[in-house]
């Protein structure tokens, strides 16, 4: 097993680009035997049978459209988004939310490894419904479903990012993802801006999407936020906390537009700032296929779970990773 140092992944990020852009077409790096791929178990097996690394990097994937007419960049067609599920499925990849990630709540299989589904912008392309009040199929939501359904042990959930009036104004859209599991996350108003914006500006727009999310979904917390394109206001610390018009808003995790996994919830993250991976039409440097490849090819580096969501696996050497928070979960071995 590769030690990471304390400097936490970045340093381990950098050298993977490093070694791709000098070895363009080089055959991919062996796999250690220690860390051989196993059948993902229902059991409790012994970390060190299943591989278990805790510490290790989780991919949040960022999707917008699902068309089959993709236009911008972050658009994707769906028989493209199936082949990816496909392929999350066949490499032990299991969804959970961000608010899941950012807590620490990753309870899947030993042996399986968390992937975070998160859809920006609230389009009817992810979720939209038919004559007789079903989701279309053909939306990203009706793919996933049916994707559960056909793989039962791959649940399907996600996070979405939504601003008022989302998926085309039908009320029925955030009370049905409430209501089958997906986390609905802020995104603000009017998917401004925050860069353009004043301190005031800023926190209305968040206040006043996270009261358009509660009004639809009483008793439903917002827990995290996605910025817009990715810019923080001037002040960063409105993107996390603030209060206007006498309501207060706190995320746990403030999510980017960056292009690499995001480190393991029990590591060094930075929950003001935490990475996601683009999924979309073309192939470009450090997209979803990228770093899926990379993760593959490296499998000491990815989260890679013990089965047992009340402690935390990893190798021993790696015990200098851990987040104060949660060392007393520490399982090494």
């Amino acid at each position: 097993m590769v030690r990471r140092s304390a400097i936490g992944t970045r340093v381990v990020l950098s050298a993977l680009i490093i070694a791709t852009a000098t070895a363009c077409g080089a055959a991919a790096d062996p796999v250690p035997a220690a860390i051989e791929k196993v059948p993902v178990s229902t059991s409790t097996p012994d970390p060190i049978a299943v591989g278990a690394n805790e510490l290790g990097l989780v991919p949040i994937l960022m999707y917008h459209q699902v068309t089959p007419t993709p236009v911008g960049d972050y658009d994707q067609t769906p028989e493209k988004f199936r082949a990816e599920l496909e392929r999350l499925y066949r490499e032990d990849y299991r969804p959970v939310t961000v608010a899941d990630y950012i807590s620490g709540h990753i309870d899947i299989p030993a042996g399986a490894h968390p992937v975070v589904l998160t859809f920006d912008d609230s389009t009817i392309t992810q979720l939209r419904f038919t004559e007789d009040a079903k989701v279309a199929p053909d939306t990203a939501i009706g793919i996933l479903e049916e994707f559960g359904a056909r793989n039962p042990d791959f649940h399907p959930t996600a996070t979405f990012y939504v601003n008022n009036e989302p998926f085309a104004g039908d009320a029925r859209a955030l009370p049905w993802l409430a209501a089958h599991g997906y986390e609905i996350g802020a995104h603000t108003a009017s998917h401004a801006n925050l860069g353009r914006l004043d301190g005031t500006g800023v926190q209305r727009e968040l206040v006043e999407n996270m009261r358009a999310i509660v009004t639809a979904t009483p008793g439903n917390r917002v827990r995290t936020m996605a910025l817009p394109l990715g810019i923080f206001p001037t002040d960063r610390a409105l993107a996390t906390a603030g209060s206007w018009d006498g309501t207060n808003y706190a995320f746990e995790a403030v999510l980017l537009v960056g292009a690499e996994p995001a480190p393991s919830p029990f590591g060094q993250v930075d929950p003001a700032g935490v990475p996601r991976i683009r999924s979309g039409k073309n192939e470009v440097d450090f997209a979803s296929a990228y770093w899926l490849d990379r993760l593959d090819q490296h499998p000491d580096q990815r989260y890679t779970s013990d089965g047992n969501p009340t402690r935390i696996s990893a190798p021993e050497v790696l015990a200098d990773e851990v987040n104060p928070r949660w060392r007393g979960q520490f399982n090494p071995y």
